[in-house]
């Protein structure tokens, strides 16, 4: 077994001393218990979310570029404005429906490729704006007439290190499920050394919900040992908690061993079913990777080609993960769901 995460070596590096070769590794079905994990998910869908749905990654809209995406029945289109700043809004332009999203940008200004109407980004000739947010790392569009909530000024952003001191990278992937299905995936810790054996060794679910007294910052989160898998014998142990701050995200924040600070952030986005009627979730998942050691600058000033790395390491996983949430939902749209 590999060292307490809490420890911390000279190198962040660990040797696994006795291997547990995979079919030995102890069963965990019995502790990954059904009602524990809908019960997670019930609360994670009783919080607010204030209406807002992350509809991409900051670096992947620069000035004079649009982005499109439907999110459930709602067609958004999002650009920069002439500072910069994000603004979006319905996809259809309110003349006569050319969709905005291949429209160009000008000086900030969105012109309509059909007639030339142009869009500010403020209200104009029946086209009203939606309340857009740039993270820094996400982009969030608030979609009242979707989310049907009390509708929040900001998005309910996780706590996570400062983009300038940490690395981070944004995945993007798309699944025939339904966003409760990606995040009963993420509330369900016990899998992983199971179902990603290449990146998971040695895991542990030390704490769930409710084992905390009431009002501790653990008491509604999930606590897991895990060592990540280098190559070979070569890992990285560390504490991670699991949380849902709101329906539709669930957050893994390093809490103790190398990287403590850093986060997983998942994020799912309903989307236009597919054309048998399927509905699709956008899973948006963001790593803020940070570290207390100075040798992290050099990763820092590397970040360019860390993050191709960071996004396949993530795609791997996702693969993965996309399957679990896509047969959970043919399970539950069959009534053939166990839990």
């Amino acid at each position: 077994m590999s060292p307490a995460p809490g420890r911390r070596g000279r190198i962040p590096l660990r040797l696994r001393r006795a291997p547990v070769p995979w079919d030995r590794q102890a069963p965990t079905w019995r502790e990954a218990k059904p009602g524990l994990i809908a019960d997670a998910l019930k609360r994670a869908q009783s919080r607010p979310s204030g209406n807002w749905y992350v509809v991409g990654a900051s670096r992947d809209l620069p000035p004079g570029r649009t982005l499109g995406i439907t999110v459930a029945a709602t067609e958004v289109v999002a650009w920069r404005d002439g500072e910069g700043r994000l603004r979006a809004g319905p996809g259809a332009c309110p003349h006569l429906g050319a969709p905005l999203r291949d429209s160009p940008v000008r000086c900030g200004t969105l012109v309509c490729h059909w007639h030339g109407l142009a869009l500010d980004g403020g209200p104009f000739a029946g086209w009203e704006p939606f309340p857009a947010f740039d993270d820094g790392v996400l982009l969030w569009v608030r979609l009242d007439a979707v989310g049907g909530e009390t509708p929040s000024e900001r998005p309910y952003v996780p706590v996570r290190p400062r983009v300038r001191d940490a690395v981070e990278a944004v995945y993007a992937g798309v699944g025939r499920c339904e966003p409760e299905d990606v995040v009963a995936n993420r509330l369900d810790p016990w899998h992983g050394a199971w179902f990603h054996p290449y990146s998971f060794v040695d895991l542990t679910v030390t704490g769930t919900p409710g084992d905390s007294p009431a009002g501790s910052p653990d008491d509604d989160g999930f606590l897991v040992d895990v060592s990540f898998k280098v190559a070979g014998r070569l890992v990285v142990p560390v504490r991670a908690r699991f949380t849902a701050p709101e329906p539709r995200t669930v957050v893994m924040h390093i809490v103790a061993g190398e990287g403590a600070g850093s986060v997983v952030e998942t994020h799912a986005t309903p989307l236009a079913p597919d054309e048998h009627g399927r509905p699709r979730t956008a899973v948006t998942e963001a790593v803020v990777a940070a570290s207390d050691r100075r040798g992290f600058a050099v990763a820092r000033a590397a970040a360019p080609l860390l993050r191709p790395l960071m996004r396949a390491s993530a795609g791997r996983l996702w693969r993965d993960d996309l399957a679990y949430a896509e047969r959970r939902w043919e399970l539950r749209d069959s009534g053939r769901f166990p839990g």
